[in-house]
């Protein structure tokens, strides 16, 4: 039974509506990613930081999975062997189009996170610039979401999934963020055969076995009907 690691990027979710971040046109081109994104920016300007995010909390509640999540889903149901899917996203569309046992490894944005005692609790729709904690009462609520500096989430289950895998299958990414841009070298060292699914060849594409290029609402539905006819 075949182990399949699936690591899914924006791109994935660009047809969902959600805002892409490196094209020309993307989140990073709108602001600083070192004012919304980072540790210090939040330091310096927590009512902005939420500002940003709670307009991106409403933007992915608002959104639907679209044919490449459901897909997903779909061959998590359907498929003979383990489908683990690791994305760099921080909205909840693959669980909203069905997937289980989805790992975030950027968090995600209906969850809120004390920078004060750890504590996490869903995220409202509008959080201040002095959110409580509802564990230790003090005003560190914050976007439970890994920023540039910070270390991702679940980094060690990550990589043992890819050192089991058979095969590692890359959807939507850029191939620039590390640690996510280093897994199909984490998997090519393990001689696990890699695929990759995207608009355009990604940074690190001539690492992947094969790349299919196309929207994520075609290509990645297709791949999974060839995979489950197979089952």
């Amino acid at each position: 039974m075949e182990k399949i690691v699936i690591l899914t990027g924006a791109g994935i979710s660009a047809e969902s509506g959600m805002g892409t971040f490196r094209d020309k046109d993307g989140l990073w081109t709108q602001v600083r990613l070192e004012d919304v994104a980072t540790p210090e920016g939040f330091a310096r300007n927590p009512a902005m930081v939420q500002e940003f995010y709670n307009f991106r909390r409403v933007k992915a509640a608002e959104a639907k999975p679209n044919a490449a999540h459901v897909a997903l889903a779909r061959l998590q149901a359907h498929h003979a062997g383990e489908v683990v899917i690791v994305t760099q996203n921080v909205d909840a569309l693959h669980e909203a189009g069905g997937a289980a046992g989805v790992i975030h490894m950027h968090g995600r944005l209906d969850s809120a996170l004390c920078a004060g005692c750890g504590h996490r609790w869903h995220a409202p729709d509008t959080m201040a610039p002095d959110e409580a904690c509802p564990a230790c009462g003090g005003p560190f609520g914050r976007p439970d979401v890994v920023w540039f500096g910070e270390m991702p989430y679940r980094m060690g289950e990550i990589y043992d999934h890819l050192a089991s895998a058979d095969l590692f299958v890359s959807i939507g990414t850029s191939g620039e963020v590390y640690p996510a841009a280093g897994f199909v070298q984490e998997a090519r060292a393990n001689d696990i055969r890699t695929l990759e699914l995207n608009l355009e060849r990604s940074a690190g594409s001539r690492l992947f076995h094969e790349t299919r290029l196309g929207p994520a609402t075609e290509i990645v539905p297709a791949w999974v009907d060839e995979l489950v006819r197979r089952n």
